[in-house]
C-alpha cells in the first residue's frame, strides 16, 4: 500500500503547485508593487495576457481596496509564478514549483514571477544561481553538457535591487535556454549568506520544455529593389518582443524593441504567430507583415521597403551630428560602450546618411581609439560615421555641453586627463575653431527653461543647465557655427536663437538626438538635412556652419526653402534697395499616421518627444500649419495636408527693414534663415531682443562664476564684458522696439 503512493506522492512533488494566499496584506503597497511588475513586464517585452492585465488595472483602480482585492491579485499573479518563496522569521528561504508552465525557448529568453512571502520583513536582494547555469567558456568538459541555460532576477527599473520588507511582493526570474527539449534545471534562492533553510528546501528541480526555434533568413530590399538594412519589430501574440531584449549583444541594442537586420541575415523565432513591423527611418512607410510558425522548419521572407519621400535625390543629405557609442543606455559596461561595426548598423537601419559618432566623458579613453580625423572605414558610400568629440563629462561642462566636428586632434593642448581640460567653454571652441573644426552646442534647451510656451518670449531662463548657455557670450565672439534643435523643448531652444537673429548674429541650427541619452528610441529621431551635391562627411558638417540645412523629425520637409530665388546658406542674401516684397518658395511634404495620437498631441511642451509632427496637427484632420517666420514673428501661415505628397508653395512677404526670414512646421522642421537686406543696413529686428540679450549674459556669467577656476577668471572676465559691450552697442544701434 505504502509502495502503491510513493509514485503518486513524487508525482505531487515534482508537478507545479497552487501557491498559498498570504493572508492581512495592506492592499495599497501591494497594488504599488504590482504595477511595477507589469510595467516591468511590458519593459523587457514579455507582457502579461492582455486578460489578466485589463484585470489586474482594473482591481489597482479600486478606490477602496481590502482582502478581497487582495486575494484577486494574488490569484491572478500566481498564474504566471514559476517559484513560490517563504522567508520564515528567523530569514530561513525555502521554496516550491508555482502554476506557470514550465517552457523556455531555444535561444531565446522567457520571464516568469517568482512569489515572495517575507515573514522576516528582511530587505537583502533575493539572488537565485544553478548547477545548469553558467559561461561554457573555460568549463571543464564534463560540464558543458550540464549548463544548458542561463539564469536570473529581473532587478533593473522599474524594479527594485532589494526586497522591499512587505509581507507580500512579486519579483522576476528571467531564464535562457540554449538547447531544444526537455531540460531538468536545480534553482536555488537566498536572500544572503545562511539563509538557506535545512534539507536542501531552499532548492526547487523543475522539467522545463524548451520550444525549438526556427530560423527566419530576412530578404530585405529596398524600394527600388536593392538589398539593404531594415529595422524589424517582432513581436508574438502575448505581445512579447523577439529576440530577447534583455540580453542582446551589440549590434542588437537591449534598450530597443526594434532591431536591424540586412538582406539575408536571419532572426531564431519559436513555433507561434507573429506580427512584424518592418521599416527603415522617418522617409519610410512603417509596414506589417503576419508570420506563422508551425515547426523549427527554416523558412524565408521577403520585406519590400516603402518611401513616401528621398530627399538625398534632390540633393538634401540627411545626418545626425551627436549619437553615442558609450555611456547612457550602453550595455552593463557603459565606460567602454560597442564599436564602430555596431553604430553604422544603426545608422543604416534608420537610413541615416551621416552619424557623428561623438565621444564624451563616459567611454573616453576607451571610445577615443577610434578617432581618425576621418570616416571609419565601416562606412560605406552612401552612408558615413565619424568619430568627434561632445565636450561632457569635462570641467567646462556646467557652462554648456559642446560638440566639435570635423576635428584633426582631439585632445585639448597640454592635457593628459578630461580633467585638465578648461573649466569654461570659450578657450574650447577657440581651440577647436584653429584647427577649423565646426562648433555647435549640444541639446541647447538645458538651462534655458521658460514657464511659457511661445516664442518670441521675453522671459529670463535660468542659464542653469548644460545646453546652449555661454551661446549668448560666444556668439559675439564669432565662435559658435550651430546650436542644436530636436531633442529639448522647442521653445527653450528656438528662443535664444531668434533673440540673436534680431540683433544681426548669424549662427544657424542644426537638428540632433544625442542617443542614447535623451532618446535611446533610434538614431536620426532629429535631423539636418544638408544641400550637397554628393554624399561628403567633411562638407556635411560645414553645411552646419554655412545654414544651407533644414532640421526635421524626418516626418516633414522643408526642400529648396528660397527668398526672391537666393538659397539658404553662406550666399544667402537678398539685397534689397528700399522696403518692398519678397517672394518666398519652398518643396514641403509631410506624413501623418491616420488616426491621431493623443499620447503624444497631448503632452506639454517639455515632455518627450519634444519635436514631432503629430504635435503640429490641427484637431483630427490631416492637415499641419507651415508658418512663414519673418524676425521670429509669424507672417504668414499656410494649411499643408501631411499625406506624404511633395507641393511647391510660396508667399509674398512684406520686408520694411534688414531681416531674416525662416519656414518652420512646428514642432516638426525648421529651416536655417535667409537674410534680406534693406539699403545696405544690418539686421537690427528688436532693441527689446538686444536688451534681453544683454540681461542673459549677466545671467549667465552669475551662474556659472562659481565653477571656473580661478586661474581662468580673468579671461572669462574679459570674454563676458567683451559680450555686454557688444550688445550695448546694439542696443544703440536698433530704432525698432
Amino acid at each position: 500500500m505504502r509502495f502503491a503512493l510513493l509514485p503518486l506522492c513524487l508525482a505531487a512533488f515534482l508537478c507545479a503547485e497552487q501557491l498559498p494566499i498570504v493572508e492581512k496584506v495592506e492592499f495599497q503597497p501591494l497594488a504599488a508593487q504590482t504595477a511595477r511588475v507589469v510595467q516591468a513586464l511590458e519593459l523587457i517585452g514579455e507582457p502579461m495576457a492582455a486578460a489578466d492585465a485589463a484585470e489586474l488595472n482594473k482591481i489597482l483602480q479600486s478606490p477602496a481596496g481590502g482582502p478581497n482585492e487582495v486575494k484577486r491579485i494574488q490569484t491572478i499573479l500566481d498564474r504566471h509564478c514559476l517559484a513560490g518563496i517563504d522567508i520564515n522569521p528567523e530569514s530561513r528561504v525555502k521554496v516550491q514549483q508555482g502554476e506557470a508552465k514550465a517552457e523556455l525557448m531555444e535561444q531565446g529568453w522567457r520571464s516568469f514571477l517568482v512569489k515572495v512571502h517575507n515573514e522576516a520583513g528582511v530587505t537583502a536582494v533575493l539572488a537565485v544561481e544553478s548547477p545548469n547555469a553558467g559561461q561554457l567558456a573555460n568549463s571543464p568538459a564534463g560540464a558543458v553538457g550540464r549548463k544548458w541555460m542561463d539564469v536570473q532576477m529581473f532587478n533593473k527599473q522599474p524594479m527594485r535591487v532589494h526586497l522591499s520588507g512587505l509581507d507580500l511582493e512579486y519579483r522576476i526570474i528571467q531564464i535562457y535556454s540554449k538547447d531544444a527539449g526537455k531540460r531538468e534545471a536545480k534553482l536555488a534562492f537566498d536572500v544572503g549568506q545562511g539563509s538557506q533553510d535545512l534539507g536542501f528546501r531552499n532548492e526547487v528541480d523543475i522539467l522545463f520544455t524548451a520550444v525549438p526555434a526556427s530560423k527566419v533568413t530576412l530578404r530585405v530590399l529596398d524600394s527600388d529593389d536593392r538589398p539593404t538594412t531594415g529595422s524589424f519589430l517582432i513581436r508574438d501574440e502575448k505581445q512579447r518582443v523577439y529576440p530577447s531584449q534583455t540580453k542582446r549583444l551589440a549590434p542588437d541594442f537591449f534598450f530597443h524593441p526594434q532591431v536591424y537586420r540586412a538582406d539575408g541575415e536571419s532572426v531564431q523565432l519559436p513555433p507561434g504567430k507573429y506580427t512584424i513591423e518592418y521599416s527603415r527611418g522617418p522617409e519610410y512607410r512603417k509596414k506589417t507583415q503576419a508570420l506563422e510558425i508551425k515547426d523549427n522548419s527554416p523558412r524565408q521572407l521577403t520585406f519590400r521597403l516603402e518611401r513616401w519621400i528621398d530627399p538625398a535625390k534632390m540633393g538634401w543629405f540627411s545626418g545626425d551630428h551627436h549619437i553615442h557609442a558609450a555611456g547612457c543606455a550602453h550595455y552593463e559596461r557603459p565606460t567602454e560602450g560597442v564599436y564602430p561595426k555596431d553604430m553604422i548598423r544603426h545608422v543604416l537601419g534608420e537610413d541615416l546618411k551621416i552619424g557623428s559618432v561623438l565621444t564624451w566623458g563616459p567611454g573616453w579613453y576607451f571610445q577615443k581609439t577610434f578617432f581618425e580625423g576621418k570616416d571609419n572605414n565601416v562606412s560605406t558610400e552612401e552612408h558615413r560615421i565619424r568619430y568627434d568629440v561632445e565636450v561632457s563629462g569635462h570641467p567646462s561642462s556646467h557652462t554648456g555641453h559642446i560638440c566639435l566636428l570635423g576635428l584633426k586632434q582631439q585632445d585639448y593642448p597640454g592635457t593628459q586627463r578630461i580633467e585638465d581640460w578648461p573649466s569654461w567653454g570659450i578657450p574650447i571652441l577657440r581651440w577647436a575653431k584653429s584647427q577649423g573644426a565646426v562648433t555647435g552646442y549640444a541639446h541647447s534647451g538645458w538651462g534655458l527653461a521658460l514657464k511659457e510656451s511661445k516664442l518670441l518670449s521675453y522671459e529670463m531662463p535660468p542659464f542653469d543647465g548644460i545646453g546652449a548657455n555661454e551661446y549668448i557670450v560666444s556668439v559675439t565672439h564669432d565662435l559658435i557655427d550651430f546650436i542644436s534643435t530636436v531633442d529639448t523643448p522647442y521653445p527653450w531652444e528656438l528662443n535664444i536663437w531668434y533673440h540673436t537673429l534680431n540683433v544681426g548674429y548669424r549662427a544657424r541650427i542644426s537638428g540632433e538626438t544625442d542617443f542614447p541619452c535623451i532618446y535611446g528610441e533610434r538614431v536620426g529621431l532629429g535631423r539636418s538635412y544638408v544641400r550637397q551635391k554628393e554624399l561628403d562627411y567633411s562638407d556635411w558638417a560645414i553645411g552646419l556652419r554655412e545654414g544651407r540645412n533644414y532640421v526635421s523629425d524626418g516626418k516633414s520637409h522643408l526642400i529648396d526653402f528660397r527668398v526672391n530665388g537666393v538659397e539658404m546658406g553662406p550666399q544667402g542674401e537678398v539685397k534689397l534697395p528700399a522696403a518692398g516684397t519678397v517672394k518666398v518658395t519652398a518643396k514641403v511634404a509631410a506624413l501623418l499616421e491616420a488616426k491621431p495620437d493623443e499620447s503624444i498631441r497631448s503632452r506639454g511642451a517639455d515632455q518627450k518627444p519634444y519635436w514631432d509632427l503629430e504635435r503640429s496637427r490641427m484637431g483630427n484632420s490631416a492637415r499641419v500649419p507651415l508658418e512663414l517666420i519673418v524676425n521670429g514673428q509669424v507672417a504668414a501661415t499656410r494649411e499643408i495636408t501631411a499625406d506624404g505628397t511633395l507641393r511647391d508653395i510660396s508667399f509674398d512677404a512684406r520686408i520694411d527693414g534688414s531681416s531674416w526670414v525662416a519656414l518652420r512646421i512646428l514642432p516638426s522642421s525648421h529651416t536655417n534663415p535667409v537674410f534680406v537686406m534693406v539699403n545696405g543696413k544690418p539686421i537690427r529686428a528688436s532693441r527689446r531682443s538686444a536688451q534681453w540679450c544683454l540681461e542673459a549674459v549677466d545671467r549667465c556669467y552669475n551662474q556659472k562664476l562659481g565653477r571656473i577656476r580661478l586661474n581662468e577668471r580673468g579671461e572669462m572676465e574679459r570674454a563676458y564684458e567683451h559680450a555686454r559691450q557688444a550688445y550695448r552697442r546694439l542696443i544703440a544701434e536698433s530704432d525698432i522696439e
